[in-house]
C-alpha cells in the first residue's frame, strides 16, 4: 500500500472512530433552591461530572446533606449560596436538612 492510500485509509478509520464514539454532554451546573422549609426541584436528573449548588431563600438556617452523611452543603443563612458539589457514580442519592429533618429530596443520577 503506498503512503497517499495509507493516509486515506487512516483517516476514513478516525472519522468512523468519531461517529462511532458516544457524545457526552458537557457537564451542567444546577440548581435546587431552599424556599418555604423545601427543596425545589425535590428530585433532580444529574449526571456524574454535574454540578449542583444550593441556595437558601429562608429565614431559617439549613443544609443539605446526603442521609449517609457522605457530602454536605454545611449551614446556609438566608441569601447564601452552597460550594458546588460534584456528582459522582457513588455519591448517595437521598438528601436533607440537618435542622429540618423532615426536608428531605433526592438526585436521579444517570452515567
Amino acid at each position: 500500500m503506498n503512503r497517499r492510500n495509507l493516509l486515506r485509509t487512516g483517516g476514513a478509520f478516525a472519522a468512523l472512530s468519531l461517529i462511532a464514539a458516544p457524545l457526552r454532554a458537557a457537564p451542567t451546573a444546577h440548581n435546587i433552591t431552599i424556599s418555604k422549609f423545601k427543596f425545589a426541584p425535590n428530585k433532580i436528573n444529574v449526571r456524574v461530572g454535574d454540578t449542583i449548588t444550593w441556595t437558601n431563600e429562608d429565614g431559617a438556617p439549613h443544609t443539605a446533606t446526603a442521609k449517609d452523611e457522605s457530602w454536605d452543603t454545611g449551614t446556609l443563612k438566608k441569601g447564601e449560596t452552597s460550594e458546588p458539589i460534584t456528582v459522582t457514580a457513588q455519591m448517595n442519592k437521598d438528601y436533607f436538612c440537618r435542622f429540618h429533618r423532615g426536608m428531605k429530596a433526592r438526585l436521579r443520577i444517570k452515567k
